[in-house]
C-alpha cells in the first residue's frame, strides 16, 4: 500500500470519531449559534525507508562461476506517529435559549403558567389567559390570547372567554344575544315551546302565560271562574236569578223565564222561554211554567196543554185521584162527585133502588142471571155482571181462551201457547216453556211440562224442550246421539259420503281423511314421495343399496347383488340378483357376480357358465415351449 493511500485511510478513521465530539443540534434551527475550533489528533503515517539489497546477475568473471555480487538501494514501508490539526464546527444554542434535544428552546425566567414561552422571557397566552405569565384570567368583558379582544355580548350574555362566543341569558338569542326570543318560545336558547292556550302569550324569558281576557290557569286555558269576567278575571259579574256573565265582556246571559240587563225581571204573563220570546200553549186555566212553558193544568185537566179531562175514573190535580163511584157511575172529573147510574143511589152510587135478585122500574121483574155465577143484576135493565171467569149474557159461559177476569175483558199474557187460568190469568205453560209468561225456554239438558224432565241426549247432543228428542251433532245418530257415523259416512246425519281413497279413514264430524300408513293428500290418492313412507309419510328410508323402499312399510328395493332389512349386505356365494334369490350357475368352482349373476372362471375354465376346459390348449403350449428352450 503507498504512503499516500495510508494517510487517507487513518485520516477517514479519525473522522468517524467526529459526531461523538460534535453536538447534536440540528444547524436548521434558527436558534443555533456556531463557530469553528482546531484541535490535535495523533495519527500513525507511513513512509519509505531505505535498505540495501544484495543479489547476484550473470558477468564474464570465471572465477565466480559468471556470477558477480551487486548492490542496489531499496525502500520499504515503515510506520510512526505524529500530530495533525483538525478543525470541527462547534454548535451551541444562542443567548435566551437552552438545549431542548436537537432544538434551541426559548427560556422564561418565569415560568408561563397558562400559555408557553415563544421567546426569551417572552409568553404566549392560552386563550382566556392573560399577564406576564399568562396567569390571570380575562374579566367578563374581554377574551382570546393575553384577553386582547373586547366581548360582542348583549344583555347580561357571558362570553367564552377562549373564543369568545356568546352564552346568552334566558329569553334572548343571536350571536351576540341582541335580539330576544321569537314569539311561541321562551327560555335557554329559546328552545322551549310555550304552552299557552286561547291566544294568550308567553314571557320571553320564563315562559310564563299573559292571558287575554276572560281566561286564566297556568296555561291560561280556563274560562274565569263563574261571577267574574274581564283581563286577569278581576271583575265581578251583575247578573241576578242564575244569568251567566259573558267571560270577556261580562254581558249577562238570562236563564229562561228572565230578562232586563241583569236578569232581574221575571216573564209577563203568558211569555216563556229564552228572553222571554215564547208564547205559553196552555188551556182550560193552565198555568204556564216561566221557565220551560210547561203547563200546569187545573184540576180535572192533562195533557201536555192541559186539553184532555181525566180518564173516567179520575179526577183532581193531575187526574191522580180515584173515583169511589160503584155499579158503572161515573164521577166528575174536577171534584170526583159521582154521577149514578138509573136504579142506583147514594154517595158512592151503591145503594140499590131494587131489592137482590130483582130488577124494572116497579122491581117486579126476577133476575135471569145464574147466581153463582153473577156479581150483580142491574136494579133497572137486569143486564147482569158476571163474577170473574165468566161471561155471557146471563154469566154461564166460561171465559174465551186468552181472556180471564171480570166478565172475560182481560187478555191473557202468556205466551209460547201456553194458558191462562180464566179467573186469575195465571199461566199454565206448554211444555218446553217457563215462568210467570212462560216466555222461558227450558235450561239446557230439560224439557217437558214445566221443565221437569231431563234429556238423555249424548255427545253434546241438543235436547228439544217440548219433547226430550235429540238432535245429533255431525258425526253421531240414534235416538240418543250415541252410535258413531258407519264407516265411509260423515257429517249431520251421517248422510255424506266419505271420499277418502287406498284405505283412508274418513272424519265422521267434518270428512277429513287420516290416510293409512303409506298414502298422502287430500283425498289420500298420492303415494310418499320418494325416500318417504308410513303414516303421513314422516319417515325416512333407512336403505343402503337400494332403488328406494315400500311407501307403507318401509321395506327396502334391494339393488341386485345386495340383501338384508337394510340392503347391506352382499348376497352369499351361489346367488345373485334382486334379494338375491337367483341361485348361481357357474360349474367347475366359478363364483359369480352377485349383481348380474356372470361367472368368473377358476382357471383353466371357459365359457358362460365355466363348463369348458381349456387345459389341452394349454398343454399344447407348455409342450412347445418345453422343446424350445
Amino acid at each position: 500500500m503507498s504512503l499516500r493511500c495510508l494517510t487517507t485511510v487513518l485520516l477517514a478513521v479519525a473522522l468517524c470519531f467526529l459526531p461523538c465530539i460534535t453536538s447534536s443540534l440540528s444547524l436548521e434551527d434558527p436558534n443555533v449559534c456556531s463557530h469553528w475550533e482546531s484541535y490535535s489528533v495523533t495519527i500513525q503515517e507511513s513512509y519509505a525507508h531505505p535498505y540495501d539489497q544484495i543479489y547476484y546477475t550473470s558477468c564474464t568473471d570465471i572465477l565466480k562461476w559468471f556470477k558477480c555480487t551487486r548492490h542496489r538501494v531499496r525502500y520499504r514501508t515503515a510506520y510512526r506517529r505524529g500530530e495533525k490539526t483538525m478543525y470541527r464546527r462547534k454548535s451551541q444554542c444562542c443567548p435566551g435559549f437552552d438545549e431542548n434535544g436537537e432544538i434551541c428552546a426559548p427560556h422564561c425566567a418565569e415560568s408561563c403558567v397558562h400559555g408557553h414561552c415563544m421567546a426569551p422571557n417572552t409568553c404566549q397566552c392560552e386563550p382566556g389567559w392573560g399577564g406576564s405569565n399568562c396567569s390571570s384570567a380575562c374579566d367578563s368583558n374581554h377574551w382570546g390570547s393575553h384577553c386582547s379582544n373586547r366581548c360582542q355580548c348583549k344583555n347580561r350574555a357571558l362570553c367564552n372567554p377562549i373564543t369568545g362566543a356568546c352564552m346568552c341569558t334566558p329569553g334572548y338569542r343571536g350571536w351576540r344575544c341582541e335580539a330576544q326570543c321569537e314569539v311561541g318560545t321562551y327560555g335557554n336558547g329559546c328552545q322551549q315551546k310555550c304552552q299557552c292556550q286561547n291566544g294568550a302569550t308567553c314571557h320571553y324569558v320564563t315562559g310564563e302565560c299573559k292571558c287575554s281576557p276572560g281566561y286564566t290557569g297556568a296555561f291560561c286555558e280556563n274560562l274565569c271562574p263563574p261571577g267574574q269576567h274581564g283581563q286577569q278575571c278581576e271583575e265581578r259579574c251583575p247578573c241576578q236569578n242564575g244569568g251567566v256573565c259573558h267571560h270577556v265582556s261580562g254581558k249577562c246571559s238570562c236563564p229562561a223565564g228572565w230578562m232586563g240587563t241583569v236578569c232581574g225581571q221575571p216573564c209577563p204573563e203568558g211569555r216563556f222561554g229564552q228572553n222571554c220570546s215564547q208564547e205559553c200553549q196552555c188551556h182550560n186555566s193552565g198555568l204556564c211554567v216561566s221557565s220551560t212553558g210547561q203547563c200546569l193544568c187545573s184540576p180535572g185537566y192533562t195533557g201536555e196543554r192541559c186539553q184532555h179531562e181525566c180518564a173516567v175514573g179520575n179526577y183532581g190535580a193531575g187526574c191522580a185521584k180515584t173515583c169511589r163511584c160503584k155499579n158503572r157511575s161515573k164521577c166528575y172529573h174536577t171534584n170526583g162527585m159521582c154521577l149514578c147510574e138509573p136504579g142506583y143511589t147514594g154517595v158512592t152510587c151503591d145503594v140499590r133502588l131494587c131489592p137482590e135478585g130483582h130488577y124494572s122500574p116497579g122491581c117486579a121483574r126476577k133476575c135471569p142471571c145464574h147466581a153463582q155465577n153473577t156479581r150483580s143484576c142491574h136494579p133497572m135493565s137486569g143486564e147482569c155482571t158476571c163474577q170473574p171467569g165468566w161471561s155471557g149474557l146471563y154469566c154461564n159461559e166460561t171465559c174465551a181462551p186468552g181472556f180471564y177476569g171480570d166478565s172475560c175483558q182481560q187478555v191473557c199474557q202468556c205466551q209460547n201457547g201456553a194458558d191462562c187460568h180464566s179467573v186469575t190469568g195465571e199461566c199454565i205453560c206448554a211444555p218446553g216453556f217457563m215462568g210467570t209468561k212462560c216466555s222461558v225456554p227450558c235450561p239446557a239438558g230439560t224439557h217437558g211440562m214445566n221443565c221437569s224432565s231431563t234429556c238423555n241426549c249424548k255427545n253434546r247432543a241438543h235436547c228439544s224442550p217440548v219433547d226430550g228428542s235429540c238432535f245429533c251433532k255431525p258425526g253421531w245418530r240414534g235416538v240418543d246421539c250415541s252410535i258413531n257415523c258407519p264407516s265411509g259416512t260423515w257429517g249431520l246425519g251421517c248422510n255424506l259420503t266419505c271420499i277418502c281413497q287406498n284405505g283412508g279413514a274418513c272424519d265422521a264430524l267434518d270428512g277429513h281423511c287420516t290416510c293409512a300408513p303409506g298414502w298422502r293428500g287430500e283425498r289420500c290418492e298420492l303415494r310418499c314421495q320418494d325416500g318417504t313412507y308410513g303414516l303421513d309419510c314422516n319417515e325416512r328410508c333407512d336403505c343402503s343399496h337400494a332403488d328406494g323402499c315400500h311407501h307403507s312399510t318401509g321395506h327396502c328395493h334391494c339393488l341386485a347383488g345386495w340383501t338384508g332389512i337394510h340392503c347391506d349386505s352382499l348376497c352369499a356365494a351361489g346367488h345373485w340378483g334382486p334379494n338375491c334369490s337367483l341361485p348361481c350357475n357357474c360349474k367347475n368352482g366359478a363364483s359369480c357376480s352377485p349383481d348380474e349373476g356372470t361367472c368368473e372362471c377358476a382357471p383353466g375354465y371357459r365359457g358362460t357358465s365355466c363348463q369348458r376346459s381349456h387345459l389341452p390348449f394349454l398343454l399344447y403350449h407348455w409342450s412347445d415351449v418345453s422343446s424350445n428352450p
